[in-house]
């Protein structure tokens, strides 16, 4: 019987090391994927299997120092017994991928709009390349006059990182859109936990009663501004004022 050469035995193990890799990465996928998926049905979503590959590239490259933060000049700080009350910031002009969504309920559109955005972020682009992630995601909702309920309507918008700034990559969705948000002036409160109806309007109607001025602020357009994704259960998020032009 003829013994294995030494080369033809590196081959083989160098195979095995490579198969063993793939299968381990499989199932990394296969795990993320259903953990994605069991949340989204908490939020009443579905979790195609196509979000596999983005979730994972996603969650590799999560860390903080791998995030980008949307730059800003902080202008106040309001206080109150050594409590943050709000700040002031201004936001300058950026280019944002933005997608409007419709759904039943707040949780939903946000999830679906995120995963579209995860899509862009994760290769499929004109660059096709990973973008890279940028905190905040933000969404804009509306509210009626009296500022008693949300409409259905939101935006859920991912800021460009800078050195995408002057040639963002075209989306291959074509529901997302590349728009430019001018210079803007916000009074920013910071709250935990998840996000929906009720607690959107709790976070206006606090912020409203703190600032000293707010009709200086549009009265029916708010932000909610993300800093963790909407898997997670104890939410890092913002809720944003913006000063009337």
């Amino acid at each position: 019987m003829a013994e294995e050469s030494p080369d033809s035995a590196y081959h083989s193990n160098g195979s095995s090391l490579e198969e063993e890799g793939e299968r381990m990465e499989d199932e990394e996928q296969e795990r993320l994927l259903s953990y994605w998926q069991s949340v989204g049905r908490g939020h009443q979503v579905d979790v195609p299997r196509d979000m596999a590959e983005p979730i994972q590239q996603l969650t590799r490259n999560n860390s903080p120092q791998e995030r980008q933060s949307v730059p800003f000049t902080l202008i106040q700080r309001k206080e109150k017994l050594g409590d943050l009350l709000y700040e002031k910031r201004q936001y300058g002009k950026a280019k944002w991928a933005c997608i409007k969504m419709k759904e039943k309920q707040y949780e939903q559109s946000i999830c679906l709009g995120f995963m579209k955005l995860m899509r862009y972020i994760c290769e499929q682009n004109s660059s096709g390349l990973y973008l890279g992630i940028t905190i905040p995601i933000v969404t804009i909702v509306h509210t009626n006059e009296a500022q008693s309920e949300m409409t259905q309507a939101v935006t859920v918008a991912y800021y460009l990182p800078e050195l995408l700034q002057d040639q963002p990559p075209h989306p291959f969705d074509s529901d997302i859109v590349i728009e430019e948000w001018p210079s803007t002036i916000v009074y920013s409160r910071s709250f935990r936990g998840i996000t929906n109806e009720d607690s959107i309007m709790r976070e206006i109607n606090l912020l409203a009663e703190i600032l000293e001025s707010p009709e200086l602020c549009l009265q029916d357009t708010f932000i909610i501004a993300g800093y963790t994704n909407p898997a997670a259960a104890n939410r890092h998020n913002e809720i944003w004022f913006l000063q009337r032009p």
